[in-house]
């Protein structure tokens, strides 16, 4: 069990603190809202109403007994410093920041923050490649210039191994998991034979994920 803390009770640190829970974790949050913390106080650990600009009031909470931090404060910049400084000041682990935008990342970034996540931004992209790929199912930006992807395989790689699609050596790509009628088949071997409803799990560079995704050519 780890210990987490999430500071900003709004869509974003709702839905994370209470899927925490729901994996065993002990979870505190805060918000300056009394109504956000009444509403979740019976779904989490402990709920607090805290100004987290309250640096005082930030330290009697105790953030050095926490694993990771999540900051999902979106509607003040400073608030946001504020939170990720201090956990950082208290040895927090890992801190986990939700920013906006590429600015508002890169400022929490060197104040602190281990990883920025860009929920709005990752969001859009991933219905984007939906809506303009078929054959995509879902969308993961690892990074700026990797992502993950999950694939349904096309009709003409039925009954074919991975050996014979040479799927690294055209695409540059990598499949990393076959997921087969429910079950996963995690590093699949080249000679595994692809059957009818197969969906490719595959990690590369965003051009070649476009490359993929434009077909087969």
């Amino acid at each position: 069990m780890k210990s987490f803390i999430v500071m900003g009770c709004g869509r974003f640190g709702k839905s994370c603190a209470q899927t925490l829970m729901d994996l065993d974790n002990e979870v505190l949050v805060i918000d300056a809202d009394y109504d956000k913390i009444k509403n979740i106080s019976n779904d989490v650990t402990t709920a607090i109403q805290c100004d987290i600009t309250d640096e005082l009031a930030m330290k009697e909470i105790g953030l050095s007994n926490f694993d990771v931090a999540i900051i999902s404060i979106g509607s003040s910049l400073t608030a946001a410093i504020m939170g990720t400084m201090l956990a950082k000041e208290a040895g927090v682990k890992y801190i986990l920041a939700k920013a906006p935008s590429s600015r508002e990342g890169n400022i929490l970034k060197k104040v602190g923050a281990d990883k920025i996540i860009y929920p709005e931004r990752d969001m859009a992209r991933r219905v984007a490649h939906n809506l303009t790929s078929k054959n995509i199912l879902d969308f993961f930006q690892i990074s700026p210039k990797y992502s993950m992807v999950e694939q349904k395989i096309h009709d003409d790689w039925v009954n074919l191994n991975l050996e014979e699609l040479r799927i690294r050596k055209r695409y540059g790509v990598t499949v990393v998991a076959v997921e087969r009628k429910g079950d996963i088949i995690v590093s699949p071997s080249s000679d595994l034979k692809l059957m009818e409803g197969d969906i490719l799990v595959i990690i590369g560079s965003n051009e070649q994920i476009n490359k993929i995704e434009k077909g087969h050519e």
